[in-house]
C-alpha cells in the first residue's frame, strides 16, 4: 500500500487508474502521489479481473520506482572493465556505432535482438519493426518463447488461432468442472484463485494435475500427482477411458471436428494400467477424473507451464485439447481449452512482432500477403523484410559465434534461460552487448552499455492480458531525471543508424500504427483505440474496425471465441494424433531423481525487480530444494541442510525444504535467483520440435549433501 519515489509530479490525492506490472492477470490498481515523494498503491474495485484484490507483489510494486532501487543513468564499460555513468548521447552513439560495425563486418544477421514478455504492445511492436527495418536482421525473439509457446502452437494447430483464454475469467466459476494442469495460481497469480473457489462454491469441481501438492492442489476436489514429464500419457489415458466408457460426444465430433479416427486410435494404445505405470496415477484416480469431467454439461481444461515447458509440450497440450474436443467441450458456452499466460504481456508480446516467425497482428512472416500488408504500413519493400530467425534458446546459443552483437530489452536470460551457465558464457563471448532495463540485472551487469528505461507507472501503453483483453496502462508519475522510455531509445538508435522516420516516441502514435498493421490479421486490433480502452476497461481482440465510411456501430470486441466456428479454413477444430514419448532426459543410475522448477508467491520470474523489495525478500529470501522425507532420509538430510543438485549441465546448492507434498522421486527448485542456487543452471535446453520450447519442467539430477 506504500512505497517511495522522489520523482512524482501529480498533485497529492490525484489517483491514476492503471495496471500491475507483473503477471498476465494485469490486475487493476490505483497509484496516488501522497506528497513527500511517496506513491501509494491501492485497490481498484472497478476492474473486473481482480475486483480490487492484489497480491503482495502488486501491493509492493511501487518500491522499485524509488531511485535507490533502479537505474537513473546510462552506464558504459570503461577501459578498466567497470561500468561507469555516461550521458545519453555517448551511450546511444556507442550502441549505434557497434551495431553498424558488426553489420558492416559480418552482415545483418550477426545482429541479435532479444525482447521480453513484459514490454507493452507498443514497445514490442516497435522492437520487431526496429530489428527488421533498421537492423535488417532476422535474429529476433523474446523470453515469451519460454512462457506459453507450446500452448500457442497446439491451440493454433487445433483451432486455427491462439489466444490464451478463449473466454473471460468470469466464465470459470460458472462451468461444471475445471481440470487445471501444471498450474499453481494460488502462488503465481493469487487474485485468480477466487475464480476456482467460486467454482466449487457453485457446485462445480476442481481437478489439479501437479507432481506437487501445492496450495492450489490443496483446494482441489481431486489432485492427480503424475511423474514429471508424463502429462501427455495422463491426458491420453483419460481420453482412452472417455472412449471405452462411451462418453464421446459423437454428434459434436461429427459436426465440428476433423481427424478424430487417427486421434482415437492413438489414444486407445494408452490403456489405463499402462498409463498408471508411466505416470504413477492410479487407475481409480483416472476413472474418477474422467467421471468428474464428463458429468456436468460444461467443463474446461486450463494448462500452464507444467505441461507446456517440455520437449513434447505441443503434443501434450494437444492431448488435453483432444479430451475437450472428444467430449464436446470447446466452442460451446462455459466450456473449452485455455492457457493461463504467465508474463504481464506474454499474449500481446508475441502478437505484434517480437517472435522470430511473426509479424504484427499475429501474421506469419512466411506469408507473402502478410509481408505485403505490413511492409506497406512500414513504407518498405516486402522483399526487404528478413525471413524467420532463430527461436529464443537457439538465438542465445548462437551468441559469440554467428551473432556478434546483441540488444536486450526487458529480459534477464542469465537467470531465466535453460542451461543458464552456458548462456551466461555465450553472453560474455559477444563482441558487444547492450541492455535496456529498469534495474542492473544479472544480464545488464555483463553489458557494454546499459540504458535506464521507464517503468509501468512512468509511461503510458497497452498490454493484453491472459483473456485477450487489451488494456491501457496510464502514466501516473514522471520518471527520474536521466531515465528515458524504450520508444525513445529505439527512436534515437534508428536515427543514428540512418532511419529518421517511423519510430515515434509517443505511445498512442505507435498504437495507431499498430492498429493499421494488425488490421485483417488474426489478432486484429484495428477497432481499438486509447479512448475505448479507457472508457470500456479494456477490449477483447479480435476487434476489427468498421469499413471506411460505414456508419455501423464499433465492433464490440470478442470475449468468447469459436462459439459459431473455429478459425480454421473449414471452421472445424482439428484433433492431433499424438502418442506419449519419454522426456528428453530420463533418470538413470548416475542421475536417479527428477527435477522440476517453478515459482513462489513472493518473487516473479528472474526476480530482477522483486528481489529489490524488502517485504518480498523477507517472505522469500532465497532458493531452496523441496524434497520428500523418504529421499531426505536416504540422503541423511535435515530441514535447512545445504543440498547440491547436480545435472549434466551443472550444480546448484540450496537449503533443504522437506515436505510430503512432493513425489519421492522428484525435487523442486524455484528459479528466481542467480548465483549458486540458480535452478536454471541445471535445466535441459532440449527443444519441442514445433514450439521450440525448452524442457524446463523435467530433467535428471542427483542430490547430494554438502559438507562444510
Amino acid at each position: 500500500m506504500q512505497n517511495t519515489g522522489t520523482h512524482t509530479t501529480a498533485a497529492p490525492g490525484a489517483a491514476t487508474p492503471t495496471h500491475c506490472p507483473y503477471c498476465a492477470l494485469q490486475c487493476g490498481m490505483n497509484l496516488t502521489p501522497v506528497g513527500g515523494g511517496t506513491v501509494e498503491v491501492s485497490e481498484r474495485a472497478d476492474f473486473p479481473v481482480n475486483r480490487g484484490a492484489l497480491c503482495g507483489k502488486g501491493r509492493t510494486a511501487a518500491a522499485v520506482l524509488a531511485p535507490g532501487a533502479r537505474l537513473t543513468s546510462p552506464l558504459v564499460r570503461s577501459d578498466d572493465g567497470a561500468l561507469v555513468p555516461a550521458g545519453w548521447d555517448e551511450a546511444l552513439d556507442r550502441i549505434a556505432g557497434n551495431l553498424e560495425r558488426t553489420r558492416a563486418q559480418y552482415g545483418a544477421d550477426a545482429l541479435g535482438v532479444f525482447g521480453g514478455g513484459g514490454l507493452t504492445n507498443e514497445k514490442a511492436y516497435a522492437l520487431g519493426k526496429f530489428a527488421r527495418v533498421v537492423l535488417g536482421t532476422s535474429q529476433i525473439d523474446y523470453n515469451g518463447r519460454f512462457c506459453m509457446s507450446s500452448a500457442a502452437a497446439a491451440g493454433t494447430r487445433a483451432f486455427g488461432l491462439d489466444r490464451g483464454l478463449p473466454f473471460p475469467l468470469e466464465d470459470v466459476p460458472k462451468t461444471g468442472c475445471v481440470i487445471l494442469v501444471g498450474s499453481n495460481p494460488a502462488e503465481t497469480m493469487p487474485p485468480s484463485l477466487r475464480y476456482f473457489t467460486e467454482l466449487r462454491e457453485n457446485g462445480g469441481t476442481l481437478i489439479v494435475v501437479d507432481p506437487r501438492r501445492t496450495k492450489t492442489a490443496e483446494q482441489a476436489d481431486l489432485h492427480l500427482a503424475p511423474r514429471p514429464g508424463t502429462d501427455l500419457a495422463l491426458a491420453l489415458g483419460m481420453l482412452h477411458l472417455v472412449v471405452a466408457e462411451g462418453r464421446v460426444d459423437e454428434v459434436y465430433v461429427e459436426e465440428r471436428t476433423s481427424g478424430w479416427e487417427e486421434a482415437r486410435a492413438a489414444a486407445m494404445a494408452h490403456w489405463p494400467e499402462h498409463v498408471e505405470r508411466i505416470t504413477g496415477v492410479s487407475v481409480p484416480e483416472l476413472r474418477e477424473a474422467v467421471r468428474l469431467f464428463c458429468a456436468p454439461k460444461a467443463a474446461m481444461v486450463l494448462t500452464a507451464r507444467g505441461p507446456e515447458q517440455q520437449a513434447k509440450g505441443t503434443d501434450t497440450v494437444g492431448a488435453w485439447i483432444n479430451l475437450c474436443l472428444a467430449t464436446g467441450r470447446a466452442g460451446r458456452p462455459l466450456s473449452g481449452y485455455g492457457c493461463l499466460t504467465g508474463q504481464g504481456n506474454g499474449q500481446g508480446g508475441r502478437e505484434h512482432g517480437q517472435k522470430a516467425d511473426q509479424l504484427p497482428g499475429y501474421r506469419k512472416l512466411t506469408d507473402p500477403a502478410a509481408r505485403r500488408h505490413v511492409a506497406e504500413v512500414w513504407g518498405v519493400d516486402p522483399d526487404a523484410l528478413p525471413g524467420p530467425g532463430r527461436s529464443a534458446y537457439e538465438l542465445l546459443d548462437a551468441l559469440g559465434t554467428d551473432i556478434k552483437s546483441l540488444l536486450v530489452m526487458g529480459s534477464n536470460p542469465v537467470v531465466s534461460a535453460p542451461r543458464a551457465a552456458h548462456i551466461e558464457g555465450r553472453l560474455r563471448s559477444l563482441d558487444f552487448l547492450a541492455v535496456c532495463d529498469v534495474v542492473l540485472s544479472e544480464t545488464a551487469e555483463l553489458a557494454d552499455v546499459v540504458l535506464p528505461v521507464t517503468q509501468w507507472a512512468e509511461e503510458t501503453g497497452t498490454t493484453t492480458n491472459l483473456e485477450g483483453r487489451v488494456l491501457l496502462r496510464r502514466r501516473a508519475i514522471t520518471p527520474p531525471e536521466g531515465v528515458r522510455g524504450d520508444l525513445e531509445v529505439l527512436h534515437g538508435l534508428a536515427g543514428r543508424l540512418g532511419v529518421e522516420k517511423g519510430f515515434p516516441t509517443e505511445p498512442e502514435e505507435v498504437f495507431e500504427e499498430l492498429r493499421r498493421a494488425s488490421a485483417g490479421g488474426p489478432a486484429d486490433y484495428s477497432g481499438i483505440d486509447y479512448r475505448r480502452l479507457a472508457e470500456e476497461n479494456g477490449v477483447f481482440w479480435p476487434c476489427p474496425a468498421p469499413p471506411a465510411g460505414d456508419d455501423a456501430e464499433p465492433h464490440p470486441g470478442t470475449p468468447r471465441l469459436f462459439l459459431d466456428r473455429f478459425a480454421t479454413e473449414d471452421g472445424r477444430a482439428r484433433f492431433a494424433p499424438v502418442t506419449h514419448r519419454p522426456s528428453a532426459e530420463e533418470p538413470d543410475d548416475e542421475y536417479p531423481v527428477l527435477l522440476t522448477t517453478g515459482r513462489v508467491v513472493a518473487q516473479y520470474q528472474s526476480g530482477a525487480q522483486t528481489r529489490r523489495v524488502a517485504e518480498l525478500n523477507a517472505a522469500a529470501p532465497g532458493p531452496f530444494v523441496e524434497l520428500h522425507p523418504r529421499l531426505a532420509a536416504r540422503l541423511g538430510a535435515d530441514e535447512g541442510d545445504p543440498l547440491a543438485v547436480v545435472s549434466r549441465r551443472g550444480r546448484a546448492v540450496a537449503p533443504a525444504r522437506i515436505t510430503t507434498g512432493i513425489r519421492p522421486d522428484t525435487v523442486f527448485m524455484p528459479f528466481h535467483w542467480p548465483g549458486e542456487g540458480r535452478a536454471n543452471t541445471l535445466t535441459n535446453p532440449a527443444l519441442d520440435p514445433t514450439s521450440r520450447m525448452p524442457e524446463f519442467k523435467v530433467c535428471a539430477v542427483r542430490v547430494e549433501t554438502v559438507t562444510s
